[in-house]
């Protein structure tokens, strides 16, 4: 049974659907709203169930995973669609493979890949869409144009977009299986141990702060596999058995990550996680003045680094239409080298 009024649906969950997730059920009374978009609503809050005892009060599901019971009512508000069409942007791009698929590109730190809230221009789609111009068309919609991945506005590296359906679709499928090849540099605080080690913990949006993403039970599955390549031992005013006993961390670390799943924020808090978060991440990294005794110069350079340090230097792919094995890697940026430089006294 659904009723529904101009924008909003109100739908009651019969016996034989006890148990559903959620966005599965709706999506099953909803079949002119995509799966996708209802989970999106979910989270976003347009989604409420009715109280067992009072039918006027409703509480807000932001759960997509919530199962759903016999008698249960769910209202669901479809908000107004606006017309948010990027255009395109003459905005130069680092390019390091084209064809008529695909396209391999560079995504400078400071850049956001495709228009959200805050963010309607001088992102990647827009530039995509100047360059690639009818040919992004229809790919993955309206507001992500030939986007099958992305990287994080503050974390800098490779990225590949589609150009054509069949790239898409491969591509997809590709990410689906975690069958891709990707590898990230992040400089981190203290020294991961044992040097090397997979970390297995599954992720999912933090209820408390939305633009977080926690460890929690029941998350998606996350696998990133890390090694130390390069400890980096700041210059201090003061070198002394003291400094540890302080909890200062006795030095820092270049770290390569290769992820085996790619969930929001993956590298971000699996380091965080096991005790060492990124250089300049706001959201993830606890210590406030851990530099306390280093030198001058050390810490001029960790206070003026204003993004995580998080760098995608790999990334490799079976070419969706040719099936030729590709791939393309970068060095570090200017940013992260000039701090390694100063922390290690260069």
């Amino acid at each position: 049974m659904i009723i529904d009024t101009p924008n909003k649906y109100e739908a009651l969950v019969e016996e034989e659907e006890k148990g559903l997730r959620l966005d599965k059920f709706l999506s099953l009374k909803l079949d002119n709203v995509s799966r996708s978009r209802l989970k999106n609503l979910i989270i976003e809050g347009y989604v409420s169930k009715a109280s067992a005892d009072k039918q006027n009060l409703w509480v807000k599901i932001d759960d997509p995973s919530h199962r759903v019971k016999p008698g249960d009512v769910f209202s669901v508000k479809i908000p107004e669609i606006v017309d948010a069409k990027p255009e395109g942007e003459d905005i130069p791009l680092d390019i390091r493979y084209e064809d008529d698929h695909l396209i391999v590109l560079y995504k400078p730190a400071g850049m956001v890949v495709h228009p959200a809230a805050g963010n309607h221009t001088g992102t990647l789609v827009n530039a995509l869409i100047h360059h690639c111009g009818d040919s992004l068309s229809g790919i993955n919609g309206v507001k992500r144009p030939g986007i099958v991945h992305r990287i994080d506005k503050d974390t800098s590296g490779l990225m590949v977009a589609a150009k054509s359906d069949a790239a898409h679709n491969g591509l997809s499928r590709q990410f689906a299986k975690h069958s891709l090849e990707r590898a990230y540099y992040a400089i981190t605080w203290g020294v991961p141990n044992p040097a090397s080690g997979t970390i297995d913990l599954p992720l999912r949006r933090d209820h408390k702060n939305r633009l977080k993403i926690a460890v929690r039970e029941g998350g998606k599955e996350a696998i990133t596999h890390y090694k130390v390549i390069k400890r980096l031992e700041p210059p201090r005013k003061i070198t002394s058995r003291k400094n540890v006993l302080q909890g200062l961390p006795p030095s820092l670390s270049l770290v390569e990550c290769r992820l085996e799943t790619g969930r929001t924020h993956q590298v971000r808090v699996h380091l965080a996680q096991i005790g060492h978060p990124l250089v300049g991440d706001p959201l993830y990294s606890r210590r406030n003045n851990p530099q306390k005794n280093f030198s001058d110069a050390a810490k001029d350079a960790i206070n003026k680094f204003d993004r995580q340090a998080l760098h995608a230097y790999l990334i490799g792919f079976k070419h969706p239409v040719t099936k030729e094995p590709l791939t393309f890697k970068t060095e570090l940026p200017n940013d992260m080298k000039q701090l390694i430089n100063a922390l290690e006294g260069v």
